[in-house]
């Protein structure tokens, strides 16, 4: 139908057009009401709603990093486990040296097998020291992305916690001299050391990734809350809007009713 097919009164139609305008009103206002935002499309306002979506999408990039700062500590944690346990079998291997220094040649012998069935398990325990693929006690290294561009890292390197690596050899000649059993000894603090050295760099890269993840966490807070804030409704003011507005809708269609009645005087002529 055209525009123009049916003429209305000049108070009729101002009426018209004020009930549209509320009607589109109440629309926002409906939409405002529904999702909690002022700001739903670039239309309602371009600056905030691109400003807003910049922020949102750079928190969910540091979302993502931050996932991955969780498993790096996870698998430093893996580590410091196994560090633990391998201290433990150092220290209980250390226990047969010092029964080893006042046995019997025989009762020597067998204090050495079992020595070396602990550096069996103390290659085991680094080997199944990993964590979804990645086992610093393997020499595995890892590198940490801080923030979405990956300009800010931290790269955690591990160290080859096996007996090889720790430089233990195996119990010499059955450890029928002395000599044999202070080498073992020798070794067996040296790897001590060792372990608690690349222990305390473990732990420290663990607190070094834990802060920047408390901070990454702060930093998303702080991205959403700026973005809520330039898209987010007042649902206060929007109910109070849409009060307003169905008043004037109710106000408008009076004024339609009455714009109409001189229109319809000219029925009481016939």
């Amino acid at each position: 139908m055209a525009i123009n097919d049916i003429t209305l009164a000049g108070g009729m139609r101002g009426n018209l057009v004020n009930l549209q305008l509320i009607s589109a009103l109440q629309s926002r206002t409906t939409e405002r009401l529904a999702t909690g935002k002022r700001v739903n499309t670039a239309t309602d306002d371009p600056a905030s709603y691109f400003a807003a979506a910049a922020h949102r999408s750079r928190a969910g990039d540091l979302a993502a990093r931050k996932d991955a700062m969780g498993e790096a500590i996870q698998a430093v944690k893996a580590a410091s486990q196994g560090i633990d346990a391998l201290v433990k079998l150092i220290e209980q291997a250390k226990g047969l040296t010092a029964a080893a220094r006042s046995a019997s040649t025989a009762d020597s012998a067998t204090l050495a097998d079992q020595f070396d069935a602990l550096m069996v398990q103390v290659d085991e325990l680094a080997a199944d020291a990993g964590y979804k693929g990645t086992n610093f006690l393997d020499g595995a290294e890892l590198v940490v992305d801080f923030n979405e561009d990956a300009s800010s890292v931290l790269t955690i390197t591990g160290f080859d916690a096996s007996s090889t690596g720790l430089g233990i050899a195996g119990a010499a000649a059955g450890w029928a001299a002395s000599t044999d059993v202070d080498a073992a000894v020798t070794d067996l603090d040296a790897a001590l050391s060792t372990l608690r050295t690349n222990g305390k760099t473990l732990a420290s890269s663990s607190g070094v990734v834990t802060t920047r993840q408390e901070f990454t966490t702060n930093l998303i807070n702080t991205l959403t809350t700026g973005a809520d804030a330039l898209t987010a409704a007042d649902t206060n003011e929007e109910g109070a809007n849409m009060l307003a507005l169905q008043t004037r809708q109710q106000l408008g269609v009076m004024a339609l009713q009455l714009s109409n009645q001189a229109q319809q005087s000219i029925l009481r002529l016939f």
